[in-house]
Parts: C-alpha cells; sequence; structure tokens
C-alpha cells in the first residue's frame, strides 16, 4: 500500500507540466502552420525571382534576397520545432539539433534586420547623395558575407552553452548559462541592442532624411514627365521598405519586452497563463517571416509578375503578362546616360533647399527615366550601382 502511495506521488510529481489540452494544441498547430506554409514558398519564390532573372540583381534586391533566405531558414527550422517544445515541453530532437535550434533564431534575426539597415542605407546615398560612389555588385555581396559572420559571432553563445538534460519523463533543451540568471538577462539586453534598438534607430534617422527629402516639397517649375517619374519610383522603393522595416519592429517588439520583463520579475514564470503568452510572442515573431514576400507582390511590378509566374495555375492568378516582364521593362544606360540620371535626380535634394541652379539645362539632359506605374513606360534598368536599378 506505502508502495503504491509512493508511486502515485512519483507520477504526480513527474507530470508533464506543459502538456495542453488537444483542442488547444490544434489551435496553435494551425497558427503555426499558416506561417510555415505562407513564409517557405513566399521566401522561395523571392529568392528566384531575384537569382533567376539577370535585371533584378541589382544592390536592394541582393539584400532582400538576404532577407528572403534568413526568413525561409528561420521559418523551416525553428518555427515548427518550437510550436512543438512550447506545447509539450518536451524535446525530442537530439543534443545536436538543441544548438542549431537555439543559434538560428538569433543569426537569422540579426542577418534579417541589418539586411533592412543595409538597404535603408543604400537608399539614403542614392537620394541624398547621388552622385556618391554606389555599392558595386561584389562589395554588396562582401557586406552579406559580413552580416552573417556577425550573426554566427553574436549567436555562438546560446549555441556553445546550449544543453539537453534528460529528466523521467521529459527531455529539456535549454541553455546552461555559468551564471543562470545574470547572464540569460545580460545576453538578452545584448540582443535587444544590437539586433532591435540599434539596427531601427539608425534606419529611422535614414528613412526620416529621405522621407522629408522626397515627400517635403517640389521644384518650382519642373513638371518634366522624367523628373516626376523618378521621383515616383524612388517614393514607391522606399515606402516599400518603410513598410517592411515598421512590420518587423512591431512582430519582434513583444518578443523582446517579455523576455526583458520575465528576466526582471522571475515570478512571472510561474503565471499560469505565460505558456500562453510565450506562445503568443513566439508566433508574432516568427510571423514577420511570411509578411515580406506579400508586401513586396503588392507594392513591387517585377516581384507581383513573379508570384503570378509560379502560381499561374491557381484558378484566383491572373497572368496580366509574360515573364518577360521581368526581363524586358527596362533597357540598360550607357555611362553619358548614367551621368545625366544622376545629375538630374541630384535636383531633387538641392531643389528642395531652394536651390534651382541649372533648373532647365539637367532637365533636358534626361533622356530616359525611372517611372513607377504599373503599365506605364518601360523603366530604365541600370547595373547594380546604378540610380535607376531598384525595380518598381
Amino acid at each position: 500500500m506505502a508502495a503504491a502511495h509512493s508511486a502515485s506521488n512519483a507520477t504526480r510529481q513527474w507530470t508533464n507540466p506543459y502538456a495542453q489540452p488537444a483542442w488547444r494544441v490544434a489551435l496553435w498547430s494551425a497558427a503555426y502552420g499558416c506561417v510555415l506554409a505562407a513564409a517557405v514558398p513566399g521566401n522561395a519564390v523571392v529568392i528566384w525571382v531575384v537569382l533567376a532573372h539577370r535585371r533584378m540583381r541589382t544592390v536592394t534586391n541582393y539584400f532582400l534576397l538576404n532577407l528572403a533566405v534568413a526568413d525561409a531558414a528561420a521559418a523551416a527550422f525553428n518555427a515548427p520545432v518550437n510550436l512543438v517544445y512550447a506545447a509539450r515541453g518536451d524535446w525530442y530532437f537530439g543534443a545536436a539539433y538543441c544548438r542549431f535550434h537555439n543559434f538560428l533564431p538569433v543569426a537569422a534575426v540579426f542577418a534579417s534586420i541589418y539586411s533592412m539597415t543595409a538597404i535603408a542605407m543604400d537608399r539614403y546615398m542614392a537620394i541624398i547623395h547621388p552622385l556618391k560612389p554606389r555599392l558595386s555588385s561584389a562589395a554588396t555581396k562582401v557586406m552579406i558575407v559580413c552580416i552573417w559572420g556577425l550573426a554566427v559571432v553574436l549567436a555562438f553563445p546560446i549555441c556553445f552553452f546550449s544543453a539537453v538534460h534528460a529528466l523521467p519523463r521529459r527531455t529539456l533543451c535549454y541553455i546552461a548559462w555559468p551564471r543562470k540568471q545574470d547572464d540569460a538577462f545580460m545576453y538578452h539586453i545584448i540582443v535587444t541592442v544590437l539586433v532591435y534598438v540599434l539596427p531601427l534607430v539608425v534606419m529611422g534617422i535614414a528613412y526620416t532624411i529621405v522621407g522629408v527629402t522626397l515627400w517635403g516639397g517640389e521644384i518650382p517649375g519642373d513638371s518634366s514627365n522624367h523628373y516626376h517619374g523618378q521621383l515616383k519610383a524612388k517614393r514607391k522603393v522606399v515606402k516599400m521598405m518603410i513598410i517592411v522595416v515598421v512590420t518587423f519592429a512591431l512582430c519582434w517588439l513583444p518578443y523582446h519586452v517579455y523576455f526583458i520583463v520575465t528576466g526582471l520579475s522571475k515570478a512571472l514564470t510561474k503565471w499560469k497563463y505565460i505558456q500562453q503568452v510565450y506562445l503568443s510572442v513566439m508566433w508574432l515573431a516568427m510571423s514577420s517571416t511570411m509578411y515580406n514576400p506579400i508586401i513586396y507582390c503588392c507594392l513591387n511590378s517585377r516581384f507581383r509578375a513573379g508570384f503570378k509566374h509560379v502560381f499561374h495555375c491557381c484558378p484566383c492568378v491572373r497572368e496580366s503578362g509574360s515573364l518577360d516582364e521581368l526581363e524586358l521593362r527596362g533597357t540598360r544606360l550607357g555611362p553619358g546616360r548614367r551621368r545625366a540620371e544622376a545629375r538630374t535626380l541630384s535636383r531633387v535634394d538641392t531643389g528642395l533647399r531652394g536651390t534651382l541652379r541649372h533648373h532647365r539645362s539637367t532637365q533636358k539632359s534626361v533622356v530616359s527615366a525611372c517611372h513607377d506605374d504599373d503599365r506605364g513606360p518601360p523603366t530604365v534598368q541600370g547595373s547594380p550601382g546604378d540610380l535607376c536599378s531598384e525595380p518598381r
């Protein structure tokens, strides 16, 4: 009788406290499944559009490609495992994947947000300092490698200290910091500053200056269709990237707040509904991986054409044109015409400061421009470093 009572106590002691009702697991599975189903194919299409079409290989698009790779990896390898572990409280995937599981989110988020930061600085240089040298294709690739190198350095500690611990009725994947609470909290603060606060401040300043320049006024008397086509194109690209950045910031804010608050107040981790709060903030953070392809498709005609081509078999998708739209809606400029294009765009900045020098002479030197209407004239397509290299 005593033995039976002891066994009953042991069973009660080792009952999994994280087990949830089947209906709740089903709801969370559907929510995380939607992220996985949208993020992986969507980002794969973005990767294909950039890599498979020569004229899409611009500085901005290379960074968008890097962003898509990071988002696709996080969605494919992290989101479903996060759901299983958070919903069940039992680690089924071994010690090696435990290290990878903890390493990947930090590295992927770092690569994502610093790709967005690089785009912001490229837009800043293109619009505020259009006559200064731009990033070349080779320099862009080197920057992407450096971004991933720094991401690995930042994520290495969390990978190094990851460990698996087997309990009688479940297995844990956790980070065995030397000083448990202090090190964990300090690391989260460092991550929050480096992969959230700092890059968002930099992008906020850059896009504020760019926004004031592009939307702050018009050059008096300059009603050229070429000039207004360029201005519209620049505005649309900047607007798209601002939406991408704001979406990222909103999705990841609750995640960072959660870890800071629970780090300051350990009692909150014992709260009855803390598991549901964690699943919610983690879902919102993971959902950031699926929004970017939707934004590109809605606001960029070339990416939209690529999505229509890939999903043309769906009855709800109508292909408005051939895939050649991605390749042929632009012609390359010779060096002389590129310089003329740069001189005209530089007037966006000087005109807003009341400088009207070379007002008509520069305007007449423009032969073609970057229009941004979906059915407007062909866009000018330059090399990755050209002012007109960004797609519509």
